[in-house]
Order: C-alpha cells, then sequence, then structure tokens
C-alpha cells in the first residue's frame, strides 16, 4: 500500500502562484510514477500532469503546459505541482495519485489517492 497527503491548496487571484505537495508513504519502492489530478464542481476528474518515479520524465495536460510544473524528490517521497498564471477554471480539488503499472493512460491504471486539497483561483 501507498498512503499519498497532499497540501498546499489554498485561495489565490488570477494570475497568481500556488505550488502543491504530495507525500507519499508506505510502498513506495512499487511506484513507477505519481500524477496529479483535478475535479471540478459537476465535472469529471481530469488529468493535469505526471512524473516518472524512476526516470523523472514529466507529461501534462495541454490546458497546463507552459504553466504548471511538476517535480519530485524521490529520496523524500515527496512530488510538488508548481503552478503559475493561474486562472479561474484551475479551481478544483486536486489529487495526488500513485500508480505501480507501466501503463497509466487512464485514470483506473492509478492505484493510489490522496484525499485532495481545495484550490481555488478568483476572478
Amino acid at each position: 500500500q501507498v498512503q499519498l497527503v497532499e497540501s498546499g491548496g489554498g485561495l489565490v487571484q488570477a494570475g497568481g502562484s500556488l505550488r502543491l505537495s504530495c507525500a507519499a508513504s508506505g510502498r513506495t519502492f512499487s511506484m513507477t510514477a505519481v500524477g496529479w489530478f483535478r475535479q471540478a464542481p459537476g465535472k469529471d476528474r481530469e488529468f493535469v500532469a505526471s512524473i516518472d518515479w524512476g526516470g523523472g520524465s514529466a507529461r501534462y495536460a495541454d490546458s497546463v503546459k507552459g504553466r504548471f510544473t511538476v517535480s519530485r524528490d524521490n529520496a523524500k517521497n515527496t512530488v510538488w505541482l508548481q503552478m503559475n498564471s493561474l486562472k479561474p477554471e484551475a479551481t478544483a480539488i486536486y489529487y495526488c495519485a500513485a500508480t505501480y503499472s507501466l501503463t497509466y493512460t487512464s485514470i483506473p491504471s492509478w492505484n493510489y489517492w490522496g484525499r485532495g486539497t481545495q484550490v481555488t483561483v478568483s476572478s
């Protein structure tokens, strides 16, 4: 089992920045990647970004490319999501997820989830 705890959410004005953290514990050696997802009220959960636990390769949703950066520190079992130039449509609960799968293009392929942290961007 892997436990994930998100932190760093809050209220920010449009154009501002926030940095989310995801602390992993448990069988972290089994993880192949850690990802960030978000879910706005009345909408489906969507992929935001992910980072390979070993090689560090990152992927981003088109909507956040160039503004969000995902990074990790394997020794600290922590992943961060730096969010810049935030827009009101980024308002959502942000979830950290981990997978032990080799392919993880779909949400069901992510095996462990945190409880989420609220991000609210005011206009």
